[in-house]
């Protein structure tokens, strides 16, 4: 999709699609991998996802791990005033998204850090994060818990609507891959996924090592990489525009290749 995102007067181009690489300040994020806690970690981490082409850094201090206790929203502040410092200081320019469901936390992340995308983790956004965040004039990712891709559009359709009365301009989809949905479901709209295509809206796809994944090949999430790639690669090929991933150099290389066979078919 030809769509273009304003971040603090930067201009994402989403024509190509862009990888969203995960750095969690969280003690308990369901890949243990993936925890990043102290400031060696922040900083390593941060390097790699931009050395291995990730073009958006996604930040998260609240874990969204089904069944875990959330931080609460001092901890929350606490962790992302540590994390976003670090990153900060040693990327500078880098596309820094925060996964958050909290307004006063979305508020804080782009006033003091200058933040450029919001991307809402809630199971049920409402009125107040949707003001926060137009007030703030920054992208929002707005996520779905709804388990059909019949039930996902028509939410979808209102959320907008809503999102665009308070003056939102960019707005960027996720299905919500495993978020709400059983198992099957989530294979369901992944099959049904270029039907978002309806909205003209950027669509943002997050599957990495997920339950979706090492459930249905009987493993678990340090053996699901292979698995993330094929879905990842799938998306791709039905309108994904950003890939959040933990593994950035698989995906990116996926993005590439896809591209390519996408490009070799529109010219044959």
């Amino acid at each position: 999709m030809d769509y273009t995102l304003n971040c603090n007067g930067r201009l994402l181009d989403l024509s190509t699609p862009q990888v969203m690489g995960i750095l969690n300040v969280t003690p308990d994020s369901f890949y243990a991998d993936s925890r990043q806690q102290t400031e060696e970690d922040i900083v390593l981490r941060t390097r790699q996802i931009l050395q291995e082409g990730g073009s958006m850094i996604d930040v998260g201090a609240c874990s969204t791990r089904p069944g875990s206790e959330p931080a609460t929203e001092a901890e929350e502040l606490e962790r992302l005033r540590f994390a976003l410092s670090l990153i900060r200081r040693e990327a500078p320019d880098a596309v820094v998204s925060v996964d958050t469901f909290r307004p006063a936390v979305a508020r804080m992340v782009v006033e003091e850090f200058g933040v450029d995308v919001i991307n809402d983790v809630s199971e049920g956004a409402d009125a107040k994060i949707f003001r926060t965040v137009a007030r703030l004039g920054v992208p929002y990712i707005l996520m779905s818990v709804q388990p059909t891709m019949r039930e996902m559009l028509l939410h979808f359709a209102r959320e907008v609507d809503e999102l665009r009365s308070y003056g939102q301009k960019d707005i960027i989809l996720d299905p919500g891959f495993g978020f709400g949905k059983t198992l099957e479901q989530n294979y369901e709209v992944m099959r049904e996924m270029e039907q978002l295509e309806m909205l003209h809206l950027p669509v943002l796809v997050g599957v990495s090592r997920k339950s979706m994944i090492y459930k249905l090949l009987e493993t678990d999430p340090s053996q699901a990489l292979n698995g993330t790639t094929v879905l990842n690669t799938i998306a791709l090929t039905k309108g994904a525009s950003i890939l959040r991933v933990h593994d950035v150099k698989e995906a990116v290389e996926a993005v590439m290749l896809t591209a390519k066979c996408q490009s070799l078919i529109a010219n044959c």
